[in-house]
């Protein structure tokens, strides 16, 4: 099997030595680590279609990986029969850039930040981002459906792609690479392959929206009461500022707290202490000066500090995007409800795990503009009681309607728990689907499903 794949990709990419492929087999929590046979690292599309088959024809599982930023252990091995990982790192080209299309056709092996920029070279915006951007790739984005902090005006990046290549479980390359905004011809295969996680086939490029670029943008963190008065905020910005809020996050106390104690050199950039904030930014194509007297007269009652420079506003969401390092060993969660009841599971799921673990210290945060918390929850000490903890904070959720995995996918932590908060009717298609396009369950297993 490895002379077959060195054969394909090149003897020094396909890695079997401990030390080459440790990073490969281990997550990035550090939670899930296990062999496979070895790493392959195929450069081109012929070349992922050429492995893929090789495996199809020996029966060998493949576990295709980005940057390997996942949060749920669904881009390494499980260990449980032969497998290989596919790394997509070596495919990083933008083959296409069209300006007058807003598009760009990118491979799957692309860093976020490189998409970003390219757009950015263009005059145009490319909006997912995330706090991994410097590293996660394009493939993985997509596989997983990711979120971000401008979901609020962009959409997740399955709102983002208009087009797919996709290598098929038999190693037959589906070319859906169509710059098109109407499509009315059947099934929108696409959407197949968006969210599910590697186990349908392995996406190897992508044709991207792009957008206008704000001429002007405005950076603002304000202090709140309670997370229901971020809800009301949130409307009343809405009320005077509409569309042009591309991104809304919460910040509980507790975070800004671990985000000073891990980064010493931040700055609290209010005087008084607060319980709540919220870290908004805004974007028009009108006058600086005309979107920040908007910004200032709709936070004329609130508490707030509105960024004078492009380095305050990076400062600004520095903090924001420290809070999972600062506070990296906790229970975590990815949940999302009704943006009206986001107040409601934090105090119904806080109550409950302050009756059952005293000690317990949540750590809130996360895209409320779209109802997407991060719901973690310390001492470390907890760890070990996780399951439990799991439990009520999945049943605070489930009584209002929400989702187990707002962003982060189901992987090998949430794949047993989504059976009880999906029907049989939900989870019989799914498995329809898997069965068949992966008759032989060699993409991802272990994983989702």
């Amino acid at each position: 099997m490895i002379e077959a794949l060195s054969e394909i990709v090149g003897k020094s990419n396909v890695l079997t030595s401990p030390e080459d492929t440790k990073p490969y087999f281990t997550d990035w929590r550090r939670m899930y680590a296990a062999p496979a046979e070895c790493v392959v690292r195929p450069a081109s599309t012929d070349e992922v279609s050429r492995v893929v088959a090789q495996c199809a024809r020996e029966g060998v599982a493949i576990v295709p990986q980005g940057g390997n930023t996942g949060l749920v252990g669904g881009s390494v091995p499980t260990g449980a029969r032969r497998e290989v990982v596919l790394s997509l790192s070596r495919m990083n080209r933008v083959r296409a850039l069209d300006p007058l299309n807003d598009t760009i056709t990118v491979e799957a092996g692309c860093v976020l930040a490189a998409v970003q920029q390219a757009a950015e070279g263009a005059g145009r915006l490319f909006p997912l981002s995330l706090a991994a951007e410097g590293s996660c790739q394009i493939g993985g984005n997509l596989s997983t459906n990711a979120g971000g902090v401008n979901v609020l005006r962009y959409g997740n990046a399955r709102e983002q792609v208009l087009g797919l290549e996709v290598v098929l479980p038999d190693g037959r390359v589906w070319d859906g690479l169509r710059g098109l905004r109407k499509d009315n011809t059947g099934y929108d295969l696409k959407q197949l392959f968006l969210g599910a996680e590697g186990t349908l086939g392995i996406i190897t490029a992508a044709v991207l929206r792009l957008y206008p670029r704000p001429t002007a943008t405005a950076t603002a963190w304000v202090a709140v009461e309670s997370p229901q008065k971020a809800v009301e905020l949130l409307a009343e910005l809405r009320k005077h500022l509409g569309d042009r809020i591309s991104a809304f996050e919460l910040v509980s106390r507790e975070c800004l707290d671990a985000v000073l104690a891990h980064r010493p050199e931040t700055r609290d950039p209010l005087k008084e202490r607060k319980p709540w904030y919220v870290l908004a930014e805004f974007g028009d194509s009108g006058a600086a000066d005309s979107l920040r007297e908007r910004v200032t007269d709709a936070l004329e009652s609130h508490e707030a500090v509105l960024a004078q420079s492009d380095e305050q506003s990076r400062q600004l969401w520095r903090i924001r995007e420290s809070i999972p390092e600062a506070q990296f060993t906790n229970v975590k969660h990815d949940v999302s409800v009704p943006v009206s009841r986001t107040p409601e599971l934090i105090e119904r799921a806080g109550r409950a795990l302050k009756a059952a673990f005293p000690e317990s210290r949540p750590y809130v945060f996360g895209h409320v503009g779209d109802g997407n918390l991060h719901y973690n929850i310390g001492p470390e000490s907890l760890l070990k009681r996780g399951a439990e903890v799991n439990r009520i904070v999945y049943d605070a959720v489930a009584a209002l309607g929400g989702s187990i995995s707002a962003e982060h996918g189901l992987g090998q932590l949430k794949r047993e728990e989504v059976r009880q908060h999906k029907s049989a009717v939900e989870l019989e298609l799914m498995r329809t689907l898997k069965k068949a396009l992966d008759p032989q369950g060699l993409m991802n297993p272990g994983k989702l499903l």
